[in-house]
């Protein structure tokens, strides 16, 4: 059974870091791209960062400069290292995985930036 679980989520004061980890299980082959994407209360899911097979990364303009992307291949698992953290960064994080032919989301882990 395939299983996307995201960690790392929490409460952290603005201007703080935190870093979120995806890990894939349950036979995902042959992955593409790996994600995040977020969502804040009342809004829309939102694209935040995506990394290729190749290490070729992507960034929404809202996040440049303060969240970084990596992924360990071997290990089949996506991070996102978040610093500098606003309180508009409140949000579930969503990990996003597709191959292709298929796209999987894990639960979500909740980030809330607040002092």
């Amino acid at each position: 059974q395939v299983q996307v679980v995201e960690s790392g989520g929490g409460l952290v004061q603005p201007g703080g870091s935190l870093r979120l980890s995806c890990v894939t299980s349950g036979g995902i082959f042959m992955i593409n791209t790996m994600g995040w994407y977020r969502q804040a209360p009342g809004k829309a899911r939102e694209f935040v960062a995506v990394i290729a097979s190749g290490g070729r990364t992507n960034y929404a303009d809202s996040v440049k400069g303060r969240f970084t992307i990596s992924r360990d291949n071997a290990k089949n698992t996506v991070y996102l290292q978040m610093n500098s953290l606003k309180p508009e960064a409140t949000a579930v994080y969503y990990c996003n995985v597709a191959t292709f032919g298929n796209i999987y989301w894990g639960q979500g882990t909740q980030v809330t930036v607040s002092s």
